[in-house]
């Protein structure tokens, strides 16, 4: 690109920004904004750079803060680009780029600018400087007062009524991005903002009519991944009929303002992930998250979350009128196609956890799919490689599997689903197996990895309600499934017979000790005896709900009998043991029956043959195992960091000084 880092340093000494932001009130009409608003330059992506350009642009803004309650210059730039987007959908339209171009220029000047004042004042404060005129120092007239509405609403519009072609891609993602920006007060506060101008402002008034639009608007940017133009596309081609005039104003300035961004940015060749990524899907999901995890006002609920839970099909004929002012339709094979696709961004696990969750037409929607494998693979691989992800990313696949075992149909079909030749399941080459067994195989892996590295008990309860879900339908289980279950079965009476050892010890020590507090072993003992009895219970709902379909997961615990034996006559553990223990010696028996020295294929055999035999009435009945995902009270305390360390983390061309962000630590992200 045409910026270097020395040149980026540079702008504070420019005499245009200076001018801006000086002493000097600027009119509106004034030749001086075509001269400021006239320079090409692809936006800096690369750290180093966007810190330069952050540095920059706090050193303009300090001169600013300082002037604009006498000049008014910062509404004066705003109202020149207001101006400017009345006649952009028709400039589209007709191909006008120089009108799209000054338009966006303006835009990312602003942007940057309100990056600064955001960070570094108080709403109330900000608001002030969109007030201030020129006339007489700090004062301002009434019908600027709503200046900061005005240009909220008018991001708004821009988005959702400008048509998204080359030449106004790079305007549409600085209209994402200004607002991401304008809401971006959250990152510097510590508690959650439950009350806020800018919330006001979205929540109420001229913004309000346009929810469902900016929400459908938000989401199809998300499904079609639109890449962002060659370098260059929105800037005038030297055939095009225009460009005399764009390199006149160009040249005019070529020795001022931005010498540092001139055109020699438009052939520069992209990065492959830009190739690869589109920045205006990626910007447009986080924003689409930021708003939908606002926190309801007083006197009204958040209406973009509204809009999130009641949005409908377009193939939907049936579709009654919805009670919810903010409903809409949308296409909802494409925004399934595109979430089975990009679950290797958190933020579009976070969308489809949000659509699950919230949306009841969704839901329906995804579970009456029958290639659900394309959504769930993804969402195992993300489990599957939990060393490498942030324990956020995996607590939201987790969950979404834990929605999806809430619903029979889901259970029984993923048996149906054969698998062959799963690559990235690198612990045995498994060349065809069912989905569900595979979902069984990576949700018992988490438990695990969770058992020797995190011991994180949220984690152990969902997988395991996962798992007690789908019991009760387990089908056709792979062997190496069953051997699973029943490893991890070893692995926790392994791990009990250690914390009852060393409790034991504990106790014996404290009779001769010297008063010294020790480990509390008891309470150890507790949680491993509660994880034991549910995989216990697990274990039960497919033996007395499934049993002939099952014959491997017989075989796993006739091989593993000798591990149930402790816990016989157990007192938290004797009622469940009671089927296992019919089942085991039932089989056993058989088997002893038909000889020694039998094959694996003969033992299957008298499996099959005795489970046809085995009196269903001799096995107790068990209420059945069914766990519902609830959220917990307040979860916009989970969530709002989330998605503000998820804007922080991977929003295009955005940086901030992380000394400043007072939300999150950084590590949390």
């Amino acid at each position: 690109m045409g910026a270097n880092g020395s040149s980026i340093s540079e702008l504070p000494e420019n005499e245009y920004l200076k001018k801006l932001s000086g002493p000097e009130a600027i009119s509106e009409n004034d030749p001086f904004w075509n001269q400021l608003l006239s320079f090409s330059f692809n936006t800096p992506t690369n750290s180093a750079e966007l810190k330069l350009l952050e540095e920059a642009a706090v050193s303009v803004c300090k001169s600013l803060v300082e002037n604009n309650p006498r000049t008014g210059n910062l509404a004066a730039l705003i109202k020149v680009f207001l101006s400017r987007t009345k006649e952009l959908k028709i400039s589209a339209e007709c191909q006008n780029h120089l009108f799209i171009w000054q338009a966006h220029n303006a835009l990312f000047i602003i942007c940057c600018l309100l990056k600064v004042l955001v960070c570094q004042m108080p709403e109330e404060e900000l608001q002030l400087h969109f007030t201030y005129e020129e006339r007489t120092p700090g004062s301002y007239g009434s019908e600027c007062e709503d200046l900061m509405e005005e240009l909220l609403c008018v991001l708004i519009q821009l988005i959702v009524e400008i048509p998204l072609l080359d030449i106004t891609y790079s305007i549409s993602l600085e209209a994402v991005t200004t607002l991401v920006v304008f809401l971006s007060c959250q990152l510097f506060h510590k508690e959650i903002l439950r009350e806020s101008i800018v919330h006001k402002y979205l929540m109420h008034g001229r913004c309000l009519p346009y929810t469902s639009r900016l929400v459908k608007t938000l989401l199809y940017n998300f499904i079609r991944q639109e890449r962002s133009p060659p370098p260059g596309a929105h800037v005038f081609q030297p055939e095009s009929d225009g460009g005399g005039l764009l390199y006149g104003i160009a040249s005019g300035v070529a020795t001022g303002l931005w010498t540092v961004f001139t055109l020699g940015g438009a052939g520069s060749k992209r990065t492959p992930q830009q190739e690869e990524s589109s920045p205006l899907a990626n910007q447009s999901l986080l924003l689409l998250l930021i708003l939908a995890n606002l926190t309801d006002a007083p006197d009204t609920p958040n209406p973009y979350r509204q809009a999130i839970m009641s949005f409908k099909n377009t193939q939907d004929s049936t579709a009654l009128p919805s009670p919810n002012p903010h409903a809409f339709q949308i296409n909802f094979n494409s925004l399934y196609t595109t979430l089975c696709e990009q679950q290797n961004s958190d933020q579009a696990t976070l969308l489809l956890y949000t659509l699950l969750h919230q949306n009841t037409n969704v839901r329906t929607y995804m579970l009456a799919r029958t290639d659900m494998e394309n959504l769930v693979l993804p969402i195992l691989e993300i489990l599957y490689h939990v060393e490498e992800r942030n324990s956020h990313h995996v607590y939201m696949a987790l969950i979404i599997l834990l929605i999806l075992t809430e619903d029979d149909g889901f259970n029984r079909s993923i048996h149906e689903v054969i698998l062959k030749n799963i690559t990235w399941y690198s612990e045995r080459v498994l060349t065809e197996i069912s989905l569900g067994s595979l979902l069984i195989l990576v949700v018992i892996r988490t438990i695990q990895y969770n058992m020797t590295r995190t011991r994180d008990k949220y984690l152990h309860t969902n997988c395991l309600a996962a798992l007690a879900n789908m019991s009760a339908q387990f089908r056709s289980l792979h062997q190496y499934a069953a051997q699973r279950i029943i490893s991890l079965f070893s692995l926790l009476s392994k791990k009990h017979n250690k914390v009852l050892e060393q409790a034991t010890q504990s106790l014996r020590s404290s009779l001769s000790s010297d008063g010294s507090p020790l480990p509390d072993y008891a309470q150890d003992l507790n949680v491993i005896e509660e994880v034991i009895r549910m995989m216990l219970e697990i274990i039960n709902s497919c033996l007395t709900n499934s049993l002939h379909h099952n014959p491997n997961l017989v075989y796993a615990l006739l091989y593993k009998r000798d591990l149930f034996e402790q816990f016989r006559t157990h007192p938290s553990f004797q009622d469940v043991m009671q089927n296992i223990d019919l089942v085991i010696s039932f089989f056993s028996s058989r088997i002893e029956q038909a000889g020694a020295e039998l094959s694996v294929e003969r033992v299957l055999e008298i499996i099959k043959q005795g489970a046809v035999a085995l009196p269903r009435d001799r096995l107790r009945k068990f209420p059945e195992l069914k766990f519902k995902y609830v959220e917990e009270e307040q979860p916009e305390e989970f969530f709002i960091p989330y998605v503000w360390s998820l804007v922080y983390n991977s929003a295009v061309a955005l940086y901030w000084n992380p000394q400043d962000v007072q939300l999150f630590t950084m590590d949390s992200g």
